[in-house]
């Protein structure tokens, strides 16, 4: 349903959000909660108005540059929508074609690719300790471009996924819960199960549950991680989502059973990860170069999922929820036991009945990633949208004269 634009205006009148203005965003936990609220509002906003056939370009022409260090699917076509509804032109980078095969340097990287360029989005979520790094230099180092008069204008990074957090997708995750909920001011009390899920694959990221856990106990929701013992997260991300539920009136526990999680939850996220422990270990074969190690501690970890493979969400588990009727939600793509896997993180009738609710959750991650961009270009967005509108009146009433 399309929201009424003036209302959304008048509520950014009512946060501060100017230190968006101008800044990288990199993890959700860095952003204050009024920031937070003008993202989720300018991302309906933004809805909005392309609803009511109202154009929100507010770029003639530059460059937003796409890094996928690992594969996408949904977070690289949300990225590309983003950019293009605000008049940005994407162009990826492809490592494999670019000279950062024959050694070229991040920091060359970094502002060779910058010139008219007005975003970076990176995803880089492969290896422990590297990703949010990669990002953080990569930033620093076009900083350092543009105070040398290198660059023209300063390109500022979203991140798209790294080791630590995943911010777009569980902004529009969230937003997602507070339609689902008519408001952020009824999710306090929510009950939200997020827990590890068992698949045929491993090496899964921490970022989805990690960021789960640092931002939805931001809003006074009670926060349940449920894993198997051995598939910790990481204990810094624990200790933020502890210190969340504290400030912010909700709660964070961990239990290492799914039936207690699931037990009277609102919200479902059953989702499989990698241990943190086999994360690093991983990323410490990889800078040895050891395939032999690599290979060896796929088939060990391939085994240990198969002794939890009781974590799924059935139909059976669904019980459990509140009513029955608890939101089910998926980054996707899900495991789905017998039709994408012999066995997997859901049954294929639970993922049926919500199949229309998913595919809506996706919905809103362009929205999120376009009102990043917009916030950290605009100083004054609601001075900006009028015009916009007005624009469009104007555009309407040019039509209606030359009818």
């Amino acid at each position: 349903m399309t929201q009424d634009i003036n209302k959304l205006l008048e509520k950014l009148n009512n946060l501060d959000f100017k230190n968006l203005y101008q800044d990288d965003f990199f993890h959700t936990w860095d952003k204050s909660q009024d920031e937070l609220e003008a993202i989720f509002t300018v991302a309906d906003t933004l809805r909005a108005m392309r609803e009511k056939n109202i154009s929100p370009k507010i770029f003639d022409s530059g460059l937003a540059i796409s890094l996928f260090r690992d594969n996408s699917t949904r977070t690289r076509f949300s990225f590309s929508s983003a950019a293009n509804l605000l008049g940005l032109e994407v162009q990826d980078l492809d490592e494999g074609k670019s000279q950062q095969a024959h050694g070229e340097t991040v920091k060359e990287t970094a502002n060779m690719i910058s010139f008219m360029a007005d975003v970076v989005g990176i995803r880089d979520d492969m290896y422990i300790g590297k990703g949010y790094k990669y990002m953080k230099d990569f930033a620093e180092y076009v900083q350092e471009g543009y105070d040398h008069g290198i660059l023209e204008q300063r390109p500022h990074l979203v991140n798209l996924q790294c080791d630590i957090d995943h911010p777009t997708q569980s902004m529009a995750d969230l937003l997602h819960v507070i339609h689902e909920f008519g408001g952020v001011e009824n999710l306090k009390g929510k009950k939200v199960a997020m827990t590890w899920a068992y698949s045929p694959s491993y090496g899964k990221p921490l970022s989805v549950p990690q960021g789960i856990s640092g931002l939805f106990t931001r809003f006074g929701m009670d926060v349940v991680l449920a894993h198997p013992e051995g598939y910790e997260i990481m204990p810094e991300v624990e200790e933020i989502a502890k210190e969340n539920a504290k400030k912010y009136g909700g709660s964070f526990t961990k239990t290492n059973s799914m039936e207690e999680a699931f037990k009277d939850a609102d919200i479902v996220y059953p989702k499989s990860w990698a241990p943190f422990a086999a994360m690093e270990e991983r990323t410490e074969l990889y800078g040895k170069g050891d395939q032999k190690g690599i290979d060896e501690l796929e088939k060990r970890l391939l085994e240990q999922n198969k002794e939890h493979m009781d974590w799924a969400a059935t139909e059976e588990m669904m019980k459990l929820t509140k009513d029955g009727k608890a939101l089910y939600m998926h980054c996707l793509p899900a495991d789905i036991t017998g039709l994408s896997c012999e066995d997997g993180e859901v049954d294929e009738s639970v993922f049926d009945r919500y199949r229309d609710p998913l595919y809506k959750e996706a919905s809103y991650k362009p929205y999120i990633i376009a009102a990043m961009i917009f916030l950290q270009k605009v100083k004054d967005p609601q001075a900006t949208i009028k015009k916009l509108l007005e624009a469009n009146k104007e555009r309407l009433l040019d039509k209606e004269e030359n009818k």
